[in-house]
């Protein structure tokens, strides 16, 4: 019915046909990999500015003394220094 010439054929037309769609495919989720990671990074962004902008409005109330301790010194009343 068939002979080996046409198996081999048949054979080589699916490999063919499967890497000619692989190529487009590959492509096309390689696409979708980076947006995915491109909206991840611009959501931790997002996120960290936000919490950086709760720090800077936290930390702009402080008066002298209180920056001071929230850095680690020693206000010294006598002077009114920092220590």
């Amino acid at each position: 019915m068939f002979g080996l010439a046409t198996w081999l054929k048949l054979g080589a037309g699916a490999v063919a046909g499967a890497l000619l769609a692989a190529g487009p495919l590959y492509l096309i989720g390689k696409h979708d990999g980076r947006q995915a990671e491109r909206a991840e990074i611009l959501t931790r962004s997002v996120e960290i500015l936000r919490e950086r902008n709760a720090t800077d409005d936290e930390v702009s109330s402080f008066d002298d003394m209180a920056l001071c301790r929230a850095l680690g010194g020693v206000w010294m009343l006598a002077d009114g220094t920092c220590q």
